[in-house]
């Protein structure tokens, strides 16, 4: 998948909101939606290659390949698996491609996604006592009556943005997908919401202008590193 069918397909699901809401407020539900399918999508591959030692052709080839491992000897060892190298173990029905699946067969609720969202949140293995993925979804409010004044509407609200988000599969794209994904997404939430975006997204170009900047004559110098923390990245300049 190259970076302009991921950028279009992360488009496609923004438009499906924007007649209604603005960016600062779409953001919270496309990002989160985003990251649900990303962590859905690495799991359901990782399920393949730790029971079949492949990789699958489909994400829908790993979504079988999970339902049929449940109940069986490797369960229990699987689900410690993922949690381990995840932090949680998303169960077979409530995978992107599960929720997308019900989506084609018109059973999709919304209160499927809320439980889906809220067993991310409170499952998983705390760490210094807190779970890895508490409150992620905390801005997501999938009762918002900008999604939909009724509850049907906001269930095809948010059936059309996932629609559009199925079209993409991470684990066929770059190594970091996910950071590719948020900034292409973050940068136009910026333009679309003026200065207030700009207080939480420098643009790319910027933030090389300025390491360019602050690097000039230090070549020669091993280790030398900035940090630029208006952007979701540690930028590192290693001297020539």
């Amino acid at each position: 998948m190259s970076s302009q069918e991921l950028n279009q397909a992360l488009w496609n699901a923004a438009n499906v909101m924007r007649s209604t809401m603005s960016a600062d407020e779409y953001k919270n539900y496309l990002l989160g939606l985003v990251f649900y399918k990303y962590l859905s999508d690495r799991q359901l591959y990782a399920v393949a290659d730790l029971l079949e030692d492949r990789q699958p052709e489909s994400l829908d080839e790993a979504q079988k390949i999970y339902e049929d491992a449940i109940g069986s000897e490797d369960w229990e060892d699987l689900q410690d698996e993922l949690t381990e190298k995840y932090g949680f173990a998303i169960e077979p029905k409530y995978t992107f491609t599960a929720l997308y699946n019900e989506i084609n067969e018109k059973t999709f609720a919304t209160d499927h996604l809320r439980q889906a969202m809220r067993d991310v949140e409170q499952g998983g293995e705390a760490i210094r006592g807190q779970k890895p993925y508490e409150d992620l979804f905390e801005d997501f409010d999938i009762d918002s009556k900008s999604l939909g004044t009724t509850p049907a509407k906001r269930n095809a609200m948010l059936a059309d943005v996932m629609k559009e988000l199925a079209h993409i599969d991470f684990n066929r794209y770059g190594t970091d997908a996910l950071g590719d994904a948020y900034e292409y997404l973050i940068g136009e939430f910026a333009a679309g919401s003026g200065k207030k975006a700009g207080e939480f997204y420098t643009p790319q170009a910027v933030s090389e202008l300025i390491t360019r900047i602050v690097t000039a004559g230090k070549e020669g110098k091993p280790g030398f590193s900035i940090y630029e923390n208006c952007t979701t990245s540690l930028i590192r300049v290693a001297a020539a």
